[in-house]
């Protein structure tokens, strides 16, 4: 669809009330369900949720109003989830990325300088006295 046309229809939507909005809501999904040219984006799992909560209200006779008022608290719950889910996968991906130091060797491969087990060797030889050390 193009821009302009969206928000025309945007702006027609405005002067709408909530229960003329469902009735909008209703035809464009039926129109959707008949016509579509192409798959509609992908929802987040919060977007489907507070979907499935409002189709709820809806078919329980909740009146427009309170609908409208229990989506926008929900509307900001879900948009401090967000948030968490996003400081969340941050915190991941910055452990990830701090414990990725060996991780492109594969497992058992001996480290550079070290036995397969990783733990560094011990000296082979005897360490020969430094001068100033003082030996027994």
């Amino acid at each position: 669809m193009q821009q302009h046309l969206r928000d025309r229809i945007l702006r027609k939507l405005e002067s709408l009330s909530d229960e003329r909005g469902y009735q909008v809501l209703d035809y464009v999904e039926f129109l959707e369900s008949r016509y579509a040219e192409r798959p509609a984006p992908p929802a987040s799992i919060f977007q489907r949720f507070g979907d499935a909560v409002e189709d709820s209200l809806r078919a329980g006779k909740v009146s427009a109003t309170t609908i409208s008022k229990a989506m926008g608290l929900m509307g900001q719950a879900m948009s401090v989830l967000d948030g968490v889910a996003a400081a969340g996968k941050s915190v991941a991906s910055d452990i990830a990325g701090a414990t990725g130091i060996g991780a492109s060797r594969k497992p058992g491969t001996p480290e550079a300088g070290g036995p397969a087990g990783g733990a560094p060797s011990a000296p082979t030889s005897p360490a020969t006295p430094r001068s100033g050390d003082q030996t027994t």
